[in-house]
C-alpha cells in the first residue's frame, strides 16, 4: 500500500489513507482544471496556424495531446513554425473574456484558502497571460504563486515548475497534491515527489490518464475538498 492508501490503482476521495500526512498545499495546472479554456484555445490555434501556415485544417486534436507544455515545445513536437507562438497569444488574450471557470472551482479555492492549505498554480502556459486572466476572473489573489512554463529551466513532463512551486509555498512533497488533466502534468508531479491527482471534469481524455496510474481520481471540484479537508486542520 502507498502513502495515499491504496495498492489496487487510482483512489477515489473516500479510500485515501486518514492516516496519510495532512494536506499543506495544492498545486494546480490552469487550463482544464481550473478554467474550461478549450474553446477559446481552439479559435486562437485556428487563428494562428492559418497566419503562420496558410490554408488547411489546423490539427487542433494532435495539439490537445500535448497540452500541458509549453506552446513552443508543442510547435516543435509537432513540426508547426515557432511563427504560430505570437498570434495564439495574441487571440489569447483578446478572447481571454470568454474563459469560464468551471463549476465549482471558486467554492473550493475560497474553502482551501479558510483551511489554511497552500495554493499555486503550474501551467503549460506564459506567466504573464495565465495571471493576467486569473486576475481577470478574480482568483489570483487566492493563490500565493503562479508559475508559467517560461519561468522554469524545464517546463513540464520535467518537475521543475512543481519543485519551483514546493520551493514558494515552503512546503513538503509529501504533503503537497498536484491537480492536473494530462500527462504531463502527472509525469511532473511524481518527478516532484508529490501526489500525482487527475482531474476528469474537463475534456482531458480519461483512458490516457487513466493509463498512467494517477494517485487519485477526480470527477469534480468539490471531491477534491473531500481529499483535503478530512486531511488538514483548521487554523
Amino acid at each position: 500500500m502507498d502513502r495515499l492508501g491504496t495498492s489496487q490503482g487510482p483512489a477515489s476521495p473516500d479510500t485515501w489513507d486518514d492516516e496519510a500526512p495532512p494536506i499543506a498545499a495544492v498545486v494546480f495546472d490552469l487550463d482544464g482544471v481550473l478554467v474550461n479554456s478549450f474553446a477559446v484555445m481552439r479559435q486562437a490555434f485556428t487563428t494562428a496556424y492559418a497566419e503562420a501556415v496558410g490554408d488547411g485544417e489546423p490539427p487542433f486534436e494532435e495539439y490537445e495531446r500535448h497540452l500541458g507544455r509549453y506552446f513552443p515545445d508543442i510547435m516543435r513536437i509537432m513540426g508547426l513554425p515557432l511563427e504560430m507562438e505570437a498570434p495564439f497569444v495574441r487571440e489569447s488574450y483578446r478572447l481571454a473574456h470568454l474563459v469560464p471557470v468551471f463549476d465549482g472551482v471558486p467554492e473550493m479555492l475560497r474553502e482551501l484558502r479558510a483551511r489554511g492549505i497552500g495554493l499555486a498554480v503550474a501551467t503549460g502556459k506564459s506567466g504573464p497571460r495565465a495571471r493576467s486572466l486569473l486576475e481577470q476572473l478574480g482568483l489570483l489573489d487566492l493563490f500565493t504563486v503562479v508559475i508559467g512554463s517560461d519561468e522554469v529551466e524545464r517546463p513540464k513532463p520535467a518537475p521543475d515548475i512543481v519543485l519551483k512551486a514546493l520551493g514558494v509555498l515552503g512546503c513538503d512533497p509529501t504533503r503537497t497534491i498536484m491537480v492536473g488533466d494530462a500527462v504531463t502534468d502527472l509525469a511532473s508531479a511524481r518527478g516532484a515527489g508529490v501526489a500525482a491527482v487527475a482531474a476528469l471534469w474537463g475534456e482531458s481524455d480519461e483512458e490516457t490518464l487513466l493509463a498512467e496510474r494517477p494517485d487519485v481520481v477526480l470527477r469534480s471540484p468539490s471531491e477534491l475538498l473531500e481529499v483535503c479537508v478530512g486531511r488538514t486542520r483548521t487554523p
